[in-house]
């Protein structure tokens, strides 16, 4: 596939993610009058169910990363390059950004309007952690073991992770630059962005060199 159609299925993947997670976010806090239990259901779901969706139709075309995170992680696989991996980062961010521009014209929200939700303190920090330690898991393993699946696996494992992290699991930094930009019910201040995109690309480089050696055939061990 040629590297323009890559970056628009990069940027279109982004874009429609950010809009599900922070258009669902909206509409959920709207609906749940005051309940935020049903409010992040309300705002999971979608995201889980988007991340099937985006992963099955733009997976043929550019891998389907949508997180810097992972490209990170692809990038050290030496299964893209340096170049083409700062290339996808850049339309991930900036598709994210849109994506949640679009969200607010959609609900006729401020249209520029940073977040004042604070994340920070070493439980969310933790929480960022084990969510990208084990995305990135999730993905290498089921590329290993049943490559077909991992649009559903992926899914889930984000539907899960929202659930039992204490951050709700960002686990990329794509999405938390984004999310900056939304004072809403998925919104996180910028003051926080930081450090979780520093909490999350540890992780990354980390899971990454584990599952390499825990999925490493044995002749090759």
């Amino acid at each position: 596939m040629t590297l323009d159609r890559r970056l628009v299925a990069e940027w279109l993947g982004t874009f429609s993610l950010l809009a599900t997670v922070v258009g669902s976010g909206i509409m959920a806090e709207r609906l749940a009058d005051g309940n935020v239990a049903v409010a992040l259901l309300g705002n999971t779901i979608p995201t889980g169910a988007i991340l099937v969706v985006l992963i099955t139709i733009f997976g043929p075309i550019s891998s389907a990363h949508f997180n810097p995170a992972v490209t990170l992680c692809f990038a050290l696989r030496r299964e893209i390059t340096p170049g083409v991996a700062g290339l996808y980062v850049l339309v991930q961010i900036l598709g994210g950004i849109i994506g949640v521009l679009a969200a607010h014209i959609m609900f006729e929200h401020t249209l520029f309007d940073p977040s004042t939700t604070v994340r920070t303190g070493i439980g969310q920090w933790v929480g960022e952690f084990v969510a990208t330690f084990g995305l990135i898991g999730t993905i290498l393993a089921c590329i290993k073991a049943r490559p077909q699946a991992v649009p559903m696996v992926v899914g889930l494992y984000i539907t899960a992770a929202y659930w039992f992290t204490s951050s709700t699991s960002f686990a990329n930094p794509a999405v938390t630059i984004a999310r900056a930009f939304s004072n809403t019910f998925a919104g996180i201040a910028p003051a926080d962005v930081a450090a979780f995109i520093t909490v999350q690309l540890v992780a990354a480089v980390l899971a990454t060199g584990f599952f390499h050696w825990m999925l490493a055939d044995p002749e090759n061990v």
